[in-house]
């Protein structure tokens, strides 16, 4: 069965890429950390939430890839960046990502984004993200994250 557009263009990258990764169209719900993690079959933790944010004076979006039980913590984000940044709406999320809340992939933006991944998830081994639909997920290792993203390791978690 073929992916939905958005899905595909998620799996388009990823093979672009030379991964063999694999997009898959859940039949329930990936939309929250809970719901993906089971129908992923793992832990709340192994799941990468893709959360955009926007830059308060420049406007550039910004997206944080965090482990599924954390909440993150604005004040360090805005720090490495340098300057504050406020929780993007909708519109801006999918003006900047292509990709509507509950299935934004931490790759295929259509405007290049700052990223910064949790360092929590660095720790496991293995861990799904978001493809592009609220049911589209993939499995990657954090390395791999890392390396498609350019994102920069950072302690997000809001104590």
């Amino acid at each position: 069965m073929a992916l939905k557009p958005s899905a595909q263009r998620v799996q388009d990258l990823l093979t672009k890429r030379g991964l063999a990764l694999m997009v898959v169209e859940m039949p329930d719900s990936t939309r929250t950390s809970e719901e993906a993690a089971a129908a992923c079959g793992c832990t709340v933790a192994q799941i990468g939430k893709s959360m955009v944010f926007q830059a308060k004076d420049s406007g550039q979006p910004v997206l944080v890839v965090a482990s599924g039980p954390n909440r993150v913590d604005e004040k360090k984000v805005a720090a490495a960046l340098g300057e504050k940044i406020r929780r993007a709406d909708a519109d801006f999320v999918r003006e900047a990502t292509g990709f509507a809340i509950g299935g934004v992939a931490p790759v295929g933006h259509t405007i290049d984004p700052v990223v910064y991944l949790d360092a929590d998830l660095m720790a496991l081994e293995r861990i799904w993200c978001a493809a592009g639909t609220p049911n589209a997920v993939f499995e990657l290792t954090p390395d791999i994250l890392r390396s498609l993203t350019g994102g920069t390791v950072l302690d997000v978690r809001k104590d």
